[in-house]
């Protein structure tokens, strides 16, 4: 049963997996860890396709880095939006420097959702 909502999907992606984030649309939607996933194209589009049989409208985000924008491709041939984000536009404390799997993927669909 599809939802008649966004949703806002962060990857924090590597060469080995993708760690997925959803958050519900509105400034006070919840963000949430949805789990890693292999990096390949067929995991990768079974995790879509499960997405938007749940939800209206699907946006994808994840940081430009050495994957490279295979991702970018295969998510707008399924039909979904999706932004590679620089990675001097991601807001970070002063001094901060550390990054984590844990704080990327939950921050970059929190971005979007506050910019919207």
């Amino acid at each position: 049963m599809q939802s008649n909502s966004e949703v806002f999907v962060g990857l924090d992606t590597s060469k080995l997996k993708i760690s997925v984030a959803l958050a519900e649309e509105g400034r006070h939607g919840e963000v949430r860890f949805l789990g890693d996933i292999e990096n390949s194209p067929d995991v990768v589009r079974r995790v879509v396709v499960k997405l938007s049989g749940k939800y209206r409208k699907l946006s994808f985000c994840y940081e430009a880095g050495p994957t490279g924008y295979g991702l970018y491709r295969q998510i707008r041939d399924l039909g979904h939006e999706c932004s590679v984000i620089a990675p001097s536009l991601i807001p970070k404390r002063p001094g901060e420097r550390v990054k984590t799997n844990v704080e990327m993927h939950s921050l970059l669909p929190d971005c979007i959702v506050r910019a919207n």
